[in-house]
């Protein structure tokens, strides 16, 4: 069965990976998904790694369409996703709702798990709310960087002792055995992000490309964008 490959921030991976099987029953294509922070996977686009599907922050696929490097018009919304925080899971969840208990939670943890603060939509949004706390320095030793927050919940949920705290996209918590979701940022701190999939323009097969893209923002795969973290516009 021919490849057909997606490169894509984290917060679409849990999503690709649900529908996959049926989209390839269906085509004759298999998915193979690159996934990371958002800002590596734009640079792994542009120094020419394969590419049918790309999925990305509105913001960035609207840029590369006007580029030249997604087709136009092939780009679909696949709604909103916000910023949570993640606790262990079969731990008491803890409280998130306001800056308050926010500080008290990060300033009791032994580590906090986030991705990458400098190409990750989440990280880099995760770093501001840490400066705005006032908590940048005091917690420097305790804080626990990945490559994007798929991995970085992985290893949370891998590691060892307890008060660890995690910071990254909704959908990525709840993909992620061992984590479970306290709640998003407090609404000062707020980060929702629309992600959307669009045909990168070098599809070697535009159609099957579409078809996936479609599929992934199709009215019938809503229940699988709710339940995994996406939220209608």
């Amino acid at each position: 069965m021919q490849a057909l490959y997606v490169i894509s921030g984290g917060a679409a991976q849990g999503l690709v990976g649900q529908l996959s099987a049926g989209y390839s029953a269906q085509h004759g294509f298999t998915p193979q998904g690159t996934f990371g922070a958002v800002g590596l996977m734009k640079d792994k686009l542009l120094a020419g790694a394969p590419c049918d599907v790309i999925i990305l922050t509105a913001a960035l696929i609207q840029e590369l369409e006007q580029q030249g490097h997604v087709r136009s018009g092939s780009a679909r919304p696949l709604g909103v996703v916000r910023t949570g925080v993640a606790a262990r899971a079969g731990e008491s969840v803890p409280d998130v709702s306001t800056p308050k208990a926010l500080t008290q939670l990060l300033r009791g943890a032994n580590g906090i798990y986030f991705p990458d603060p400098v190409k990750a939509t989440a990280g880099i949004h995760f770093m501001k709310v840490l400066t705005a706390l006032g908590l940048g320095q005091e917690l420097a030793g305790r804080l626990r960087p990945f490559p994007n927050g798929a991995t970085a919940m992985r290893e949370m949920a891998a590691a060892p002792g307890n008060g660890l705290v995690g910071c990254t996209q909704v959908t990525e918590i709840l993909y992620t055995p061992g984590v479970q979701l306290a709640g998003v940022l407090p609404r000062e701190f707020e980060l929702a992000t629309v992600y959307t999939a669009a045909v990168c323009s070098r599809a070697a097969d535009a159609g099957a490309a579409q078809a996936l893209v479609d599929l992934l923002a199709a009215e019938a795969s809503a229940p699988q964008r709710l339940a995994g973290g996406f939220e209608e516009r």
